[in-house]
């Protein structure tokens, strides 16, 4: 198992001048640990993979460097897209390393399994890569937070608007664990909301390389949108093979119900070319995004997505926590972060509900077509926005008891 670790080290604690040892008694091992767990090396490498850890890096440096006149480090691991993996590195993590929390966590199988485990050890975990509700559902924790995006808000986001526009017959292709499950439930509950009909659906195995045999299925059965409940490479290589097979040619839509900008830029204008997708965050949006992105292209190469950037307001946001608490104490914390708003590059008039979803506005979003684009990321086309009360499900509808966190 491969673990890089960048200690991140100032004299000052964001902005405000500490007295040396003034703390000391309110963070444990004398440091404030951060761990980010994802996929560095598969399917999701590009989704968020080490420009996730980037981001996180990013954020401790403009936070200061320290909390309460402690240092921050941020230590990273490769999870495989296994729980196995996942459980094990953050059990060594939580015991043998003092690591605080953990984020990012790529794969809801991996999330769910991670956020158990962090339940059971009282330690704070933040999710940005993983999509099911059930995080901030049935399996909700009084210290798991659900942070960029879920699968209801994909629904809303991408569902929505391709049903309003008339696509109201469906045919799923859905990865075949927890992420895909719930993507493809969530979307197809909308749909019949809105008086629309699934006429099917085929699972096929994450990292899969040949889709014919599903989009064949998915073009005789007539439907009117092909929703891909998969992501990263999966998407992309199916949006591939849809072409070669002349799906969008023959009158079909294919609705990618959880791709972002990496996975655009992968796959290229000319093939992305009029896919709606709905992310929480594009880089063109305001000079404060320009700014940031800017300064994450001469970091990493590339330009951020959601997931990456997520990672940034969620590393920010538990560091704020922390300062505001006075203490790295796991449920002093977890009180912060569901007390403060969240305002950042990231979010606006964010709000963390009592089952830890931090709840904002998202956004539909078209790819353009390449003679509309004026740059190498110039991607995105803002089609409406979805305000985040409607993106989220309010605690009441989502399934977490809340009345088991104990105050």
């Amino acid at each position: 198992m491969r673990m890089d670790r960048i200690l991140l080290a100032a004299t000052v604690a964001a902005g405000v001048a500490v007295p040396a040892g003034a703390f000391a008694q309110e963070v444990s091992d004398d440091v404030v640990k951060i761990g980010i767990l994802n996929d560095q090396s598969g399917v999701y490498a590009d989704f968020g993979g080490k420009w996730s850890v980037a981001a996180a890096e990013m954020a401790a440096e403009d936070f200061g460097g320290s909390v309460l006149g402690k240092p921050v480090q941020i230590i990273n691991a490769d999870h495989q897209n296994k729980p196995d993996i996942a459980s094990n590195i953050a059990r060594e993590w939580y015991d043998t390393q003092q690591v605080d929390a953990i984020m990012e966590l790529t794969t809801s199988s991996v999330a769910l399994a991670v956020q158990g485990l962090s339940k059971e050890k009282g330690k704070i975990d933040i999710v940005t890569g993983a999509a099911t509700t059930e995080l901030t559902g049935k399996q909700c924790s009084p210290y798991g937070f659900h942070w960029a995006y879920d699968t209801h808000a994909l629904a809303v986001g991408t569902g929505g608007a391709l049903v309003k526009a008339g696509g109201d017959s469906w045919f799923f292709l859905t990865a075949d664990y927890a992420f895909g499950y719930s993507l493809e439930e969530q979307t197809a509950n909308f749909v019949k909301e809105n008086g629309g009909e699934m006429l099917g659906e085929v699972r096929h195995p994450l990292a899969s390389n040949d889709f014919s045999s599903f989009l064949l299925q998915a073009q005789s059965s007539g439907a009117k949108v092909i929703g891909l409940a998969n992501a990263g490479l999966d998407t992309a290589n199916a949006i591939k093979q849809a072409s070669e097979f002349g799906i969008v040619q023959g009158g079909q839509k294919l609705a990618a119900l959880l791709f972002t900008l990496a996975e655009v830029h992968g796959l290229g204008a000319e093939a992305a070319q009029g896919l709606n997708l709905t992310e929480g965050w594009y880089w063109d949006q305001s000079d404060e995004n320009r700014d940031f992105a800017e300064r994450f292209m001469k970091k990493t190469g590339r330009m951020p997505n959601m997931i990456q950037a997520g990672t940034y307001s969620a590393v920010l946001q538990y560091l704020k926590a922390v300062k505001a608490a006075g203490t790295d104490e796991t449920k002093a914390v977890a009180a912060k972060l569901h007390e403060m708003p969240v305002e950042d590059l990231f979010a606006k008039n964010g709000k963390v509900q009592e089952n830890g979803r931090m709840v904002y506005d998202m956004y539909l979003f078209q790819v353009k077509k390449p003679d509309e684009m004026k740059g190498d990321w110039d991607f995105y086309n803002e089609v409406l926005k979805v305000p985040g009360n409607e993106a989220f499900l309010s605690v009441d509808k989502s399934g977490c008891d809340v009345s088991s966190f104990a105050k």
